[in-house]
């Protein structure tokens, strides 16, 4: 392919030109930081110097592992939470239940955390219970929808199996989105750190990077508060990618559909 084709739309490339495209794009953007001359930004050199002084000085390990191990318990909660009533909405008389749940995403911190700190008395159990609060309706609201898409032809199908109707859940509802159902996680996973460090600053006896941020937000350390951006977004990344292998083991066939969907042919 030509790199001029690269420019129009609707065009695949290979791995290799997406690689380069890559390594481009983020070229470009270290080039524009440290040509930048905006006060509020720090150099690259300051904030990759402050890496090491946060981890040293500031105890960075214990406060990301903190957060790591907070982030990790709360998606757990969140996925269990909403895959029970994700599912459980394929029975009548549960589904206001699973569109109760999906709705519970518009609420906000500022006054959940009142009801949640007066039940659980602080500590790891309320940072916990909070981000998961924060995640599960979005969890639901998902994988409810993706059980919705589900046509209607492979109820039957599964009908003509001789399968009951519970089998047919099993096998159509749960295995049937169950990599779609991993999707949702890696998403809510991304969005579990943006809520962790909003939720740290409320919930400090535990520490956490939302503290270490906080901490440094007070004194203007603008190179480190880049560095612990920068740490969050490293961290994230490869949680991201452990969930996206998790997948691939778990699912091996969500690339043979992908590869179908491509096609043009329904999956």
């Amino acid at each position: 392919m030509a790199w001029f084709a690269l420019f129009k739309p609707n065009r695949r490339v290979t791995r290799s030109q997406a690689r380069l495209l890559t390594a481009a794009w983020l070229a470009s953007f270290v080039a524009a930081w440290s040509a930048s001359r905006f006060d509020v930004l720090p150099t690259p050199a300051a904030v990759f110097a402050a890496v090491p002084v946060l981890f040293t000085e500031q105890g960075l390990l214990g406060h990301l592992a903190s957060s790591l191990y907070s982030n990790l318990a709360a998606l757990a909660w969140a996925a269990g939470f909403g895959t029970l009533f994700a599912y459980a909405s394929v029975v009548p008389v549960l589904r206001p239940l699973g569109e109760l749940a999906s709705k519970v995403r518009f609420l906000g911190f500022a006054g959940v955390s009142v009801a949640f700190t007066l039940w659980l008395e602080g500590g790891h159990a309320l940072k916990v219970a909070l981000v998961a609060f924060g995640m599960a309706g979005f969890f639901v609201a998902g994988l409810t929808d993706e059980i919705r898409a589900i046509p209607r032809e492979r109820y039957d199908y599964a009908r003509t199996l001789g399968l009951g109707e519970w089998r047919v859940v099993w096998e159509v509802v749960v295995l049937g989105t169950l990599d779609r159902a991993l999707d949702i996680l890696r998403q809510n996973a991304a969005m579990g750190w943006m809520l962790l460090t909003t939720v740290e600053t409320l919930v400090r006896s535990e520490g956490g990077i939302g503290v270490l941020l906080a901490n440094q937000s007070k004194h203007y350390a603008l190179a480190q508060i880049a560095a612990l951006q920068l740490v969050i977004f490293a961290v994230g990344m490869l949680q991201d990618h452990a969930l996206g292998a998790f997948k691939t083991l778990v699912c091996p066939y969500a690339a043979l559909k992908l590869e179908d969907s491509k096609h043009g042919l329904r999956v």
